[in-house]
């Protein structure tokens, strides 16, 4: 059955009706379930023509909850205005669900198309059976097949309940669409629900609300992994509106998707919940986190960049080459913990009832939600429901469900329906950091100027410690973004990972290690040029070498290319140069002499098998600030389904790396983080953005890819070497805020 998704839209209309019918007695028949034509999990055809189609991946902002439904409806020539969505429940029968990692289209874009063709074929055949005509005699337009020959017409609704009798065709009988002949996909259009969310309908999960339920906010210990030794809440309890409080018990490591233990205090309202919390009295027994501190861990990372580490990919002889001589150049680069700080913290609402746990919640991975709710509560995973609500922004924090679990395991905890509200205070100092890294370049130059040898080094805490404590190296994978697949044509080359252990949550993040890793490379490719005597477009472009697709031999053995087919996605250096020509064409490259506080840079990168440049403009003030004038993106992604979509990423991801670039930094005392809010952990205001962004998308036939992400690893390092380019100083560190310039 299709209805398992259908549940959460209604949430925002009538919550309290729909969970007493679903708790109160048999499910509901949703709309979508009593549709007749229901040809695959995606999609059903109802007999007024209304065409139900399911997301089954995460809303965050990134636009693929109206992407992949328009995929369904090309192919199957539906009339979009008919289409309704349907958000999918968290359930293996859609395929993977972690909306992260930028591969929703990527991953779906044949099985999607599949599924509206296959439903157009069975429509034909049965006006075709109707009509007594074969059915290459008939042809489709927006919501109708016709039959040319005679004029007549059917529309879908009218061939709905015939075509449900028919067996769905194999594979191979289903002809798609010739790209022509697309009617949405490659054609912008804006969100699904953007008028949702502009008049205040649409629901995320701050929004959720069931009649009786209590809020609950939960005191985390400032130290990962502590635990509870003493609790007063005995003020806690005189707070009015508090009810009651109770302990979340600490993870077991490995931490995994767990919740992070604490005391919760719940409440008929969430200010007396706060309000409550505020008056807990906990004595903590500080784990072995609490020797973490921010300095004199930087100092143990750079230290390890310094040295030797383990190979992880080496073409030619890099000592031999070293040895020879020719000018070298060397630079350590430093990036800081970041937090996600998306618009929305988490938030989540769980029901506990007779064995079986139904839950609300801003999820990026419902299916692993569902799990951790299961382990937690120590139900089946079939027990456990989990609906999607919109995402006020994510970046990878939501695809942990650790505040799903919270609600949950309180639910179960008092009987009663629990919504767990973390506030900005919780959410960055209890958050799945981005990795903190130190990076060692060195390079010797020949007379030409180019590197006859490079040397690269990445040290950061890994993932992986998240799901292994005893992890302190980096999988193939992190390795991969950005790292291991440097492309340029550089006869000796070598890269290396040394250990750094973990002492909070290392979690995803958009574009995760490419951000210091495109950080280094391009800030140094920058350096290179300048002792080279060499304009850094010039350069680079020399550095690509001739245009070329780069061996799968000449990379690591256990390259994952970010778990794309290689044949299909190989690294293309021609495409490289093009979207590094065009934005710098875009931006007027050298009509404007950088100097004097004014100053253009430049930086590419591929990650999510998109290739992207930005070539940023910027003034440096008389107060020394730093002022973003321009930004060009321009991006080679394949086939992009929503071109407006793409673009609204690109700007997006421009201003994230001006606040990033500009301001961000978490740190850490004795293992307790320093930050809380916007006062301390700020990110770009308007008076501090890019004043512009041009985004410029190159025309393809290539498979797609990640669109989400892409964007934002070049940013940072363009604003370094435009600063470079305005005042000679170099930046190796961020923030700008450690260099005066933010």
């Amino acid at each position: 059955m299709l209805g398992a998704g259908a549940f959460v839209l209604s949430v925002r209309m009538m919550p309290e009706q729909l969970f007493a019918e679903a708790f109160g007695g048999a499910e509901p028949i949703t709309p979508m379930e009593k549709a007749p034509l229901q040809p695959s999990v995606y999609l059903a055809i109802d007999t007024d023509g209304t065409t139900y189609i399911i997301a089954h991946r995460s809303e965050m902002g990134s636009g693929s909850r109206t992407a992949l439904p328009r995929i369904v409806a090309d192919e199957l020539d539906a009339d979009w205005k008919r289409v309704k969505l349907v958000q999918a429940t968290g359930n293996e029968k859609y395929g993977d669900q972690d909306t992260d990692g930028s591969h929703s289209v990527r991953s779906f874009f044949d099985t999607l198309r599949q599924a509206g063709g296959t439903a157009r074929l069975m429509l034909v055949r049965a006006a075709a059976q109707q009509w007594g005509v074969k059915p290459e005699e008939c042809s489709t337009e927006p919501h109708a097949v016709v039959h040319k020959a005679s004029g007549k017409k059917l529309s879908y609704g009218e061939l709905a309940a015939a075509a449900a009798k028919l067996p769905v065709p194999k594979n191979e009988e289903v002809q798609l669409k010739k790209r022509s002949e697309w009617r949405y996909i490659g054609k912008g259009t804006a969100s699904y629900d953007l008028k949702d969310m502009c008049t205040g309908k649409a629901t995320y999960g701050q929004d959720t609300h069931i009649k009786g339920m209590l809020y609950a906010s939960v005191a985390h210990p400032p130290v990962l992994g502590s635990s509870v030794k003493s609790l007063d809440d005995k003020e806690t309890l005189a707070v009015p509106g508090v009810a009651q409080t109770a302990t979340i018990d600490p993870f077991k490591p490995p931490l995994g998707f767990q919740a992070l233990g604490g005391v919760a205090v719940m409440a008929d309202n969430t200010w007396a919940a706060m309000q409550g919390r505020k008056k807990l009295n906990i004595e903590w027994v500080e784990s072995a986190h609490n020797v973490f501190t921010s300095d004199p861990y930087r100092k143990d990372l750079e230290e390890t960049a310094r040295k030797p580490g383990k190979v992880v990919r080496e073409i030619g002889d890099v000592d031999a080459a070293f040895a020879k001589g020719g000018k070298i150049v060397e630079a350590e680069y430093y990036a800081p913990l970041l937090a996600h700080a998306s618009m929305e913290p988490p938030a989540a609402l769980a029901v506990y009832r007779d064995g079986k746990v139904e839950a609300w919640a801003p999820t990026q991975s419902p299916q692993t939600a569902r799990d951790a709710i299961a382990a937690a509560t120590g139900l089946k995973k079939e027990d456990v429901t989990v609906h999607v609500t919109l995402l006020g922004g994510a970046f990878g924090r939501k695809s942990f469900p650790d505040f799903a679990v919270e609600a949950a395991v309180l639910s179960k905890k008092t009987g009663k329906p629990v919504k767990v509200v973390w506030s900005r205070e919780d959410d960055i100092k209890f958050d799945t950091y981005h990795s903190v890294s130190a990076m060692y370049m060195k390079a010797a130059l020949g007379d030409d100027g180019k590197p006859s040898a490079w040397l690269q080094r990445t040290v950061f805490p890994p993932i992986g410690s998240t799901f292994d404590a005893n992890a302190t190296y980096s999988d193939p994978g992190e390795l991969g973004l950005g790292f291991s697949d440097l492309p340029f044509a550089i006869p000796n080359h070598r890269s290396e990972n040394g250990p750094a252990p973990a002492h909070v949550r290392i979690g995803w993040f958009r574009s995760v290690a490419n951000i210091y890793h495109a950080f280094g490379i391009d800030c140094f490719v920058d350096e290179l040029a300048s002792a080279a005597g060499k304009d850094p477009l010039e350069y680079t472009l020399a550095l690509l070498g001739p245009d070329r697709i780069i061996p799968k031999s000449e990379l690591p053995k256990d390259y994952t290319n970010y778990d794309g087919d290689y044949t299909q996605y190989p690294i293309d250096t021609a495409r490289f140069r093009r979207v590094l020509t065009l934005a710098a064409e875009k931006a007027g490259w050298g009509s404007k002499k950088s100097g004097n506080g004014f100053g253009m840079g430049l930086a590419i990168h591929r990650s999510f098998l998109t290739y992207a440049a930005s070539v940023v403009q910027l003034q440096v003030n008389d107060a020394g600030k730093v002022q973003i004038q321009r930004v060009d993106s321009a991006l080679d992604a394949g086939t992009v389904v929503n071109p407006e979509m793409a673009k609204a990423q690109f700007e997006g991801a421009a201003v994230m790396g001006a606040s990033i670039a500009s301001y961000g930094e978490i740190t850490a005392t004795n293992g307790a983080i320093n930050q809380s809010n916007f006062h301390d952990y700020q990110v770009a205001r308007m008076n501090t953005a890019p004043r512009e962004t041009f985004v410029h998308i190159v025309p393809s036939t290539a498979p797609p890819a990640g669109i989400g992400e892409p964007g934002l690893p070049a940013i940072a390092p363009a604003i370094c070497n435009a600063i470079f380019a305005a005042t000679g100083k170099r930046i190796r560190e961020l923030p700008l805020t450690k260099a005066g310039l933010a």
